[in-house]
């Protein structure tokens, strides 16, 4: 298998591939449709490249055992980028790597299950570079994003959609959901915004003032 890399002046989104739990073939082949650049994380090339996929770019500190001479033999041509800085995660230097070379989005597959710890500093790092990069953190049963202020999409019925709030939330009103909100606040801990509802086909619309949040658009 190797992915269609649609190149079209980085109007797509590239896709990064971390070390949590491998998503469907389905599902990853779908983001590889629409992705100009793969970036692999180094903890999760020997589960990655055994799919047969096309690598762009091999990133991380190479604190695991990689023999990266034959993966470069196999994977040519590829950029191995050596990211020692013990400061930020590995995808936050995917993250960062895209900025730097001008990519406007990046889906995030393989982000999530597995080490608890690991899923919770990749959900944070979607609030840390929203302002330089859109985010999508895609698995099997969730479409996760920083929630802009202001937010309006169309939705079939029945979507679940929960509000994630990373702290305190402010002034969050919403329209087009079973449970709403009108200049409300949610707070971790304390109250939470999970598995709520579309009522009917048609635009969901949420807005706040204040705070960090993320969107999850979830299936069981």
């Amino acid at each position: 298998m190797s992915s269609h890399h649609v190149i079209r002046d980085k109007q797509e989104p590239a896709l990064i591939i971390a070390n949590g739990e491998c998503c469907s073939m389905d599902l990853l082949g779908q983001m590889l449709e629409w992705s100009p650049t793969v970036i692999v994380l180094d903890g999760a090339v020997h589960r990655f490249e055994p799919l047969g996929i096309k690598m762009d770019v091999l990133l991380g500190d190479f604190d695991v055992n990689i023999n990266l001479e034959e993966i470069e033999q196999r994977q040519q041509p590829i950029k191995v980028i050596h990211t020692p800085d013990q400061n930020a995660t590995d995808l936050e230097k995917a993250i960062l790597w895209l900025i730097e070379e001008g990519y406007p989005s990046a889906n995030i597959a393989w982000a999530t299950g597995l080490r608890a710890d690991h899923t919770v500093n990749n959900m944070m790092s979607l609030f840390k570079y929203q302002e330089q990069i859109d985010l999508v953190m895609i698995d099997d049963h969730s479409r996760i994003f920083s929630l802009p202020k202001t937010y309006k999409k169309w939705y079939p019925k029945g979507t679940r959609i929960s509000l994630i709030p990373f702290g305190l939330v402010q002034g969050i009103s919403c329209k087009g959901l079973k449970y709403m909100l009108s200049n409300e606040d949610l707070e971790s801990g304390v109250r939470s915004g999970s598995s709520n509802e579309v009522v009917e086909d048609g635009w969901v619309e949420i807005n706040y003032a204040i705070g960090n949040m993320l969107l999850m658009e979830c299936c069981d």
